[in-house]
């Protein structure tokens, strides 16, 4: 029987990690990402949406984990491995695969234009994967989340992107679906989400 984690356990195993890092960038940006994709759930389970919490938040603190070796290239197959290998259950590992892709498209990326053909299990997943709403929710605060302990808008965030790695061909298709998730949850909430989030002003 595979295994389920609590944000607990995932923070514990993060706080593992820490100890071997050289650099800890990566476990600061997904305890930021897991504690502000709690506070979304929190505020949609208050509007009577099914989202889990506890889930959520854990997988916010799984959803980089592939970084353990330092190395950002490859991490989301890394990640994915890295928790099978522990035995955890598949909508735990599902999460390394997921959070870098929007409209179930790997092409829907930032950061680079990838291969489909050079990773057919990745692009097939993605393709046929039905994202919970848990899911969506770590999507658009890894867009909202930098490096470090802060939130921004994902403005502002996606320029943060932009200038550490760079604009390419499909830049303009992922911004256009960034701000369609941020649309989507707005809609769900009935308000904009950034009042969720007053320290945002603080980081413009």
């Amino acid at each position: 029987m595979k295994m389920k984690l609590t944000s607990k356990e995932a923070r514990e195993l993060l706080e593992q990690e820490r100890k071997k890092a050289t650099n800890d960038k990566w476990i600061d940006h997904c305890i930021s990402v897991g504690n502000n994709a709690g506070i979304i759930a929190k505020a949609l389970n208050e509007k009577k949406y099914n989202v889990d919490i506890d889930k959520t938040i854990t997988l916010g603190y799984l959803h980089d984990i592939g970084k353990y070796n330092g190395e950002s290239h490859g991490h989301v197959m890394r990640g994915y491995n890295y928790l099978k290998d522990k035995g955890y259950d598949e909508e735990y590992c599902n999460i390394c695969l997921t959070h870098s892709y929007l409209n179930n498209d790997i092409i829907c990326t930032a950061g680079g234009v990838p291969n489909p053909s050079d990773n057919p299990f990745l692009t097939e997943f993605v393709k046929n994967h039905k994202y919970t709403i848990e899911e969506k929710i770590i999507n658009l605060c890894d867009l909202m989340c930098p490096q470090g302990r802060k939130i921004f808008t994902i403005d502002k965030r996606l320029i943060d992107i932009m200038i550490r790695r760079g604009a390419y061909s499909n830049t303009q298709y992922h911004i256009k679906e960034t701000y369609k998730l941020k649309e989507y949850f707005d809609n769900l909430l009935g308000y904009n989400l950034y009042d969720l989030f007053p320290e945002i002003k603080d980081n413009l």
